[in-house]
């Protein structure tokens, strides 16, 4: 049975773009963003809500050669992956490997998760908080900004509550801050 992770960049306050919905703050240096694709090597399926499939659909195509490594090694292991994204308005899906399903199922991703050999990842907020509603959600990653911004799109979900274990944590040169959480409850 693979595992549902969710994987967040933020501000230290706890939002994944500001008021205006920018996400600069949270721009990952080389080290960071190393990390990241290290994250991102297990990952068989990412599970998207529309909107930050728009944002990461960028990797369909991107980055030029003159990119850095991290970017370019990001891109293959973002087009070696499954995609889902779950949208009631989106007219198709402009890249390869991926599907459209127009609600969010709960029991589908159980079923997902149960015949699936490589772990499953969720992003976007909404998405994100109705996989954690359900309960499905199994790993909590956060990589937090030195930044309050002080308003935008909360990482975490306000109506949740969950035990967790602290099981791994690391500072980063830059300022940043890597923690994961277990999902106990």
């Amino acid at each position: 049975m693979a595992d549902l992770i969710y994987t967040a960049l933020a501000s230290l306050d706890g939002y994944i773009n500001d008021r205006d919905g920018q996400f600069a703050f949270a721009t990952p240096d080389a080290e960071v963003h190393a990390f990241v694709n290290e994250l991102e090597r297990p990952a068989g399926t990412y599970l998207y809500g529309r909107r930050l499939y728009d944002v990461m659909a960028y990797w369909e195509t991107a980055p030029a050669e003159d990119a850095s490594a991290e970017m370019r090694d990001y891109a293959e292991l973002w087009r070696a992956a499954d995609k889902v994204v779950y949208s009631g308005t989106l007219d198709g899906v402009t890249t390869a490997r991926t599907r459209l399903q127009r609600s969010f199922e709960p029991d589908a991703v159980r079923a997902l998760k149960a015949t699936a050999s490589r772990d499953l990842t969720v992003g976007g907020a909404g998405l994100a908080a109705a996989a954690f509603r359900a309960g499905l959600v199994d790993e909590i990653r956060l990589i937090l900004a030195p930044a309050i911004v002080g308003g935008g799109t909360r990482a975490l979900p306000d109506d949740v509550r969950l035990g967790l274990e602290l099981v791994d944590e690391r500072r980063f040169a830059g300022g940043m801050v890597y923690v994961r959480y277990r999902v106990t409850g």
